[in-house]
């Protein structure tokens, strides 16, 4: 068991010192019991998809996870689910439907799947409360433009609902990873709400380029800046400028539980970058408040 009130008291330290009350933590997976063993056997295995040793820091029962992230000042969290397989998603929404209705602060998540029928049980999901979707190139190994996809894309184009899509080639380059099927998708639809994940590791810059050439398109800093990532998959010092720039368009994600290093690292990380408080309170709470509909009132400096 981590030493968890350290962290908590580390976690209000960093809190206090940026003037924020709470974060919100745009990239955190829960899942169903028997599929998060398996994604947790997978990262022990250092499959080919993860390329490295990489110790799940929180390997816990679903409910101290989720009382650490409220201890942790997290006041906003999602559950990233992601299928690998057709006929997975629809069961994945049903969980995280349950997930949300009992569990306080959770952005209720779904995701989706190359297949016929998607975009009807994605108008269910949405149906049922989904404020916001994952997708997953890398391990789904599929094209974000694939036809089966397009009225799904359409579908939440028109509702304006975040997507936070894995299209990075990081920690390993899939089949349809990069920046140029998500390059493809954004020209066929402009108004797409995606959050890129992981910053877009390690196409960072290409990925920047988009969040500020298209107006939905966003940034999560899961894993990014950290020294686990930083030893093979370095930010380019040479974009900090670009990074300060696209601050209203950046929002924090943690990969929260299955990160091999303790919690408050991913925020001292942010803060080493040196740019700014404003910037830090910007990107750990309020361009997700904004984005999310939050009330933000629980946001700003501390008197």
């Amino acid at each position: 068991m981590p030493d968890t009130t350290a962290r908590s008291d580390r976690m209000a330290q960093l809190r206090d010192q940026l003037g924020l009350t709470s974060i919100i933590d745009v990239h955190t997976h829960f899942m169903p019991k028997r599929v998060m063993d398996k994604v947790w056997a997978y990262f022990d295995s250092a499959g080919p998809l993860i390329g490295r040793r990489w110790p799940i820091e929180y390997r816990l029962d679903e409910r101290v996870r989720v009382e650490m992230l409220r201890d942790f000042g997290v006041r906003a969290f999602t559950s990233l689910v992601y299928p690998h397989k057709p006929q997975m998603a629809e069961w994945l929404n049903g969980w995280a439907t349950e997930f949300a209705r009992t569990t306080a602060g959770v952005l209720h998540t779904a995701t989706f799947y190359p297949e016929p029928g998607a975009a009807e049980y994605v108008q269910r999901a949405i149906d049922d409360g989904a404020r916001v979707f994952k997708a997953h190139v890398q391990v789904g190994g599929y094209c974000p433009t694939d036809p089966l996809l397009e009225p799904v894309w359409e579908l939440l184009e028109h509702k304006a609902i975040p997507t936070i899509i894995h299209a990075g080639s990081g920690p390993a380059p899939g089949r349809f990873t990069g920046p140029g099927p998500v390059e493809e998708l954004l020209r066929r639809h402009p108004g797409l709400v995606l959050i890129v994940a992981h910053m877009g590791m390690p196409e960072y810059r290409e990925f920047a380029d988009l969040a500020r050439r298209y107006p939905g398109a966003h940034l999560d800093t899961t894993m990014a800046f950290t020294d686990f990532s930083e030893e093979h998959h370095p930010f380019p010092s040479a974009a900090l400028t670009e990074l300060a720039e696209l601050g209203d368009k950046v929002l924090f994600g943690s990969d929260y539980p299955n990160i091999p290093y303790p919690y408050p690292h991913a925020v001292e990380s942010l803060i080493k970058l040196g740019l700014g408080a404003q910037w830090c309170r910007n990107v750990l709470h309020d361009n997700a408040a904004r984005l999310f509909g939050l009330e933000e009132q629980q946001a700003g400096l501390t008197s």
